[in-house]
């Protein structure tokens, strides 16, 4: 071989190895940082992944299913961080409304918590469907069910009594959330038809764990929590049928079990970076096929 061919081949060797590289690097994803400066590339199993770090906040209600997704997702993607805090649906949409949040989760729509002009500057993102469960302490005996009608006398104050349900003779103690709640604002428009519940003799806790720990520990105690939670804690809660249907996922799917609602991660305009990376995650089979029923949480089905 002459000493022109050599280099020739040389150069056509090293000119492959490098396009085989490219492409195994993966191609340009969505850029990740907070400040969306980051390229992203493809992880195993589909996953886009974008690095920097983001903050998602809000709902109770859906907080356990996206700080599992955040693991999953920081897991497959070394350089991304994804923060997830509480502090209900309408802490999440007033954070990022104002920037202090790059992702805000809400159990309602922001057009029910937001003045119109600020609603309309936040994109909504469905990722669930997710249903509530009426329970009540274990010293309740003899309710296992209640009517729509029946959960609106007692929580505006009208019955204040178990006995008057077909309870045990004991006085009923309200476990209500504070304003910023969206499982209380779902409440209130699902069961109440908007009406104000009864505060007299109520306790206020501001989250869905909180509620839990409540209602466990207070004689006669009722509230709402989430799917989630009351899977986990089963053994310590007593949980009501609505209407005589019972509060499962199968009833929230398809309808027949109505205290049920869509789970909303809102952005300010068009998510980029890690933000719109983990929100297609989100969306991803290994979240709505795996992770959200494992979670009590329903699908979401496309264009919802």
């Amino acid at each position: 071989m002459t000493k022109s061919h050599s280099t020739l081949s040389a150069l056509t060797l090293t000119a492959a190895a490098s396009l085989l590289l490219a492409a195994c690097s993966g191609g340009a994803g969505a850029s990740g940082s907070a400040s969306g400066s980051s390229s992203g590339s493809a992880a195993a199993g589909g996953v886009t992944c974008a690095s920097g770090s983001i903050t998602a906040v809000g709902s109770t209600a859906l907080q356990p299913l996206i700080e599992q997704a955040a693991k999953q997702y920081q897991d497959a993607c070394s350089g991304a961080t994804v923060n997830v805090q509480g502090g209900g649906s309408g802490t999440g949409l007033s954070q990022v409304l104002s920037g202090g949040a790059n992702i805000g989760n809400s159990d309602i729509f922001a057009e029910e918590k937001l003045k119109p002009a600020d609603a309309t500057q936040l994109v909504d993102h469905k990722v669930v469907k997710q249903g509530w469960v009426m329970v009540v302490n274990p010293s309740v005996t003899g309710v296992t069910n209640l009517t729509k009608d029946q959960a609106t006398q007692i929580w505006t104050g009208k019955i204040t009594n178990w006995k008057d349900v077909g309870g045990s003779d004991a006085p009923i103690v309200l476990v209500i959330r504070p304003e910023s709640s969206g499982t209380r604002a779902t409440f209130k428009k699902l069961i109440l038809g908007g009406a104000t519940e009864a505060s007299g003799k109520a306790l206020t806790e501001d989250s869905n764990g909180a509620v839990t720990k409540a209602v466990e520990s207070t004689p006669g105690a009722t509230s709402i929590i989430g799917f989630a939670y009351f899977q986990q804690n089963k053994q310590s809660l007593t949980g009501l049928q609505l209407d005589g249907v019972e509060a499962t996922v199968k009833n929230m799917a398809d309808g027949s079990y109505k205290l049920a609602a869509f789970g909303h991660m809102y952005t300010k305009g068009q998510p980029s970076g890690v933000a719109k990376a983990f929100l297609d995650y989100m969306l991803s089979d290994p979240i709505q096929k795996t992770l959200v029923p494992k979670l009590f949480y329903a699908p979401v089905q496309p264009g919802s």
